[in-house]
This record gives structure tokens, sequence and C-alpha cells, in this order.
């Protein structure tokens, strides 16, 4: 029994199907990802609930990374583990002046060399016996930032890490773009190798003819 081979149309258009099912957590910057239909920071293996909010321009309408607005935004972070009562906790945010993008991890950070120079906000380490972290910073431009938020062990000197990327001031599309180039170069190409000029050509040349 011969297989039909599935024409690249139907092949591009099941790819881009299957994108836009893909779970918001396949697209989640670094140490921020959805579980359970909300967003979770991870600082190694520590957790908490993660919430912004942009209020002077958005009311209660909630953000897990990316924002639509470069205005006053408050960022929550609610504690799923209780070691974290126990831990200082800083939370810095730098501009992401190198362009490490959505993949940025901490291995990226420990390379600038003056990372004050390129921290827009920074809140020092404090513990938060409450179990919640709230932070206040009004942006004041667009453009692509990394939250890094730091927690230090009470009794040693391990520290745990969250680093994430995100975009103020409008999305921020990746690589989106060039997959969609490429998809139509891919069309293009299947076109052309199963005479489509040719065909376009003749079909011309037949109305003229009438």
């Amino acid at each position: 029994m011969k297989h039909r081979k599935l024409p690249l149309t139907a092949l591009s258009v099941m790819i881009m199907l299957t994108l836009l099912r893909i779970s918001p957590a396949a697209f989640a910057h670094g140490g921020v990802a959805f579980s359970d239909d909300q967003c979770v920071i991870r600082i190694d293996y520590l957790t908490a609930h993660f919430t912004v909010y942009q209020p002077q321009t958005r009311g209660s309408e909630e953000y897990c990374e990316d924002l639509p607005d470069a205005t006053e935004t408050l960022f929550v972070m609610e504690y799923l583990h209780d070691f974290l009562r126990q831990m200082p906790v800083d939370f810095r945010i730098i501009k992401d002046t190198e362009g490490f993008g959505q993949f940025a991890k901490w291995e990226d950070v420990e390379q600038i060399t003056d990372i004050n120079a390129r921290t827009v906000f920074y809140q020092p380490p404090r513990i938060f016996d409450d179990g919640s972290l709230t932070v206040n910073y009004s942006f004041e431009e667009k453009g692509s930032y990394i939250g890094i938020v730091t927690a230090q062990h009470p009794d040693d000197d391990r520290v745990y890490r969250a680093v994430f990327y995100f975009q103020t001031g409008g999305p921020d599309y990746g690589t989106m773009p060039l997959f969609l180039l490429l998809l139509l170069v891919l069309q293009l190409g299947y076109w052309l190798s199963n005479g489509g000029w040719a065909k376009l050509k003749i079909n011309q040349g037949f109305s003229r003819g009438k």
C-alpha cells in the first residue's frame, strides 16, 4: 500500500497549529513557568507563585512575565516552600544590554563585568517571614530586562537563584518571525519543485490566447 506524501502546505499548517497548541510553559523564560494555570518562579528547587501587576494602566490584570507598558509595576512572590521564609532574599532587575534574551541564565549574568551599571532596580536581601515578597518599580522606558532573585541559605554559604528574561512595553516575538520566514521559503521551494512556475507560465499563455 502506497503512502501519499503530505503536501508542504498541509505540513506547514500542521506545524503552526502545533505551535499554537503548545502549553505556555514552553514559552516561559528561564526561571518562570506555568504550572496548573499559575505562574511559578523556580529559585533552584524552591518555588513561589509569581504575579506581576501594572495597576496604573491595567488595573488588576495579572501578568506572568512580559509586560505591556513601561509604567509602575508590582512584582509579587508568594512562597510555596516554608524554607524560603528563613532566607534573606533579594530582587534585582537589569537591562538586557548584552542581548541574552529569553534563554538567559545565571552563567550569562556572571559574565557582566559591572552588573551595577546594568541594574535599574535592586532590593537588598531581606527575610520575608510572612511568605510574600513584594517589589514596586516604575519602568521609565520600554525594552528587554532580566530579573534575578537570590536566596541565601540561613546556615551556610549555599545560594539559590532564579534568572528570567522579560519584555516591557510590548511583546518580544523572539525567533518566531525567522521561523515564519523559513516556512515561507520552504513553501516557495515546494511550489517551484512541483512545477508551479511552469504551470503559472502555461496558464498565463493560455489566458493570453483566449
